[in-house]
């Protein structure tokens, strides 16, 4: 037998039948209005047109050195077995210290904070809870794109109150106008994505006088907490005591040290919701990342990262909304976030979606339509750039953007 022959069988031998698809049984979904999402469309035709991506909400520069190394000495250290099912407790005191400094609620570390997978998964796990089949959620929209299906997860009607472009203020007379014997929750965000707008002393107090006398729970997600700009503070709900009895508060490490990827976030709620909270996450997480949770409370000793997160971030929305000062688009306000909306009526008659494709095809700079955000068709000729992002990276997109 000759070699070719030999090496000829030998490749016949090894080769692996021709893969047919498995056909899996019929399963109706759980969620049957949920596709590809908008993020994941324009990213991927960001990365075709190789658009400056701003439609992408997280940043493009590294996090501090310091907390990867807390992390990787935690590693190092051997904490790397499982840790209690609420969380490592030197980051759940860390936690309780932080929002007891910043807005005066004490909350136990113990039976009142929770480390989480991240912040979506803390909304999840609070829906699950705390909501019934049948029950009525409020939500408000343009609103982040996972609280609808995990509310219908859970069984729940998910009654929406839309926010008008361009100021994105709540309706309060809608939102009383909308409480029923069914409301169960009601779940909002500030400072909001995609709006940048934030809650005011006067609009918490306002939410009080709605809820006073009733059993209405409210999950406040609170994950761009330290990106408040103009010298204004994140009114969060621990600063008052009537709504912070009834809420479930969710934050992101993730959003807040620049370590998205990390996923990791807690809760705050009283020791009743709390205890409610930690049946349904001991099954559906369990626990969370050891390692990072011992590294995080590590690097929460100094406050400063956090506590300079605005400045940082308003430098950036600042240069970024002095370039496009100049353009054709008109700025809507950002208090709050990493996230700039623009009105392009002057420029396009486009849908919000047809806009974000041709912005990043023609033009190379990704953004999202806010309409991405409302559970049916909202038009407002309004898109969404991301700015945390390098300052080169946003100089870039904003000489792509001076061209329109």
């Amino acid at each position: 037998m000759n070699a070719h022959h030999t090496a000829a069988t030998a490749s016949t031998a090894s080769a692996t039948p021709a893969a047919q698809a498995l056909a899996a049984p019929l399963l109706a979904s759980r969620l049957p209005n949920v596709g590809t999402t908008i993020f994941t469309v324009m990213s991927a035709l960001a990365a075709e047109k190789r658009a400056v991506n701003l439609g992408q909400g997280f940043p493009d520069f590294a996090c501090d050195p310091k907390i990867v190394d807390a992390v990787s000495h935690a590693m190092r250290e051997g904490h790397n077995q499982y840790p209690p099912m609420a969380g490592v407790p030197a980051l759940r005191q860390a936690i309780a210290d932080k929002i007891g400094r910043l807005y005066g609620q004490q909350y136990d570390w113990n039976t009142e904070i929770t480390v989480t997978a991240g912040a979506t998964q803390a909304l999840l796990t609070a829906i699950l809870a705390s909501v019934h089949p049948g029950d009525e959620v409020i939500v408000f929209e343009p609103t982040y794109d996972s609280y609808v299906p995990s509310i219908e997860l859970a069984g729940g009607k998910p009654v929406f109150i839309t926010l008008e472009a361009p100021e994105f203020r709540i309706p309060f007379d809608k939102l009383a106008a909308a409480i029923t014997p069914r409301t169960r929750l009601i779940l909002f965000n500030t400072p909001h994505n995609p709006s940048g707008t934030v809650w005011h002393e006067k609009d918490l107090a306002k939410l009080a006088e709605i809820v006073a006398g009733t059993d209405i729970l409210l999950i406040s997600d609170e994950v761009y907490e330290h990106m408040v700009y103009d010298g204004k503070r994140h009114e969060s709900v621990a600063r008052h005591p009537e709504l912070a009895r009834r809420s479930f508060i969710v934050s992101s490490f993730g959003k807040t040290y620049h370590v998205t990827g990390w996923k990791v976030g807690f809760v705050a709620a009283p020791a009743a919701l709390s205890a409610e909270f930690r049946k349904v996450h001991q099954f559906n997480v369990f626990t969370v990342n050891t390692p990072m949770q011992v590294g995080l409370a590590e690097y929460m000793r100094d406050p400063a990262p956090y506590l300079g997160l605005s400045a940082f971030y308003q430098k950036k929305r600042d240069l970024f909304r002095d370039g496009l000062a100049s353009t054709r688009f008109k700025l809507l306000p950002c208090e709050g976030t990493y996230f700039q909306c623009v009105d392009y009526s002057a420029i396009s008659d486009m849908s919000e979606g047809d806009f974000a494709l041709w912005l990043t095809g023609e033009i190379g700079v990704a953004a999202i339509p806010v309409s991405a955000f409302y559970h049916e068709p909202h038009e407002s000729g309004v898109v969404r750039f991301c700015f945390a992002k390098k300052d080169d990276t946003l100089r870039e997109a904003l000489a792509r953007l001076a061209k329109i």
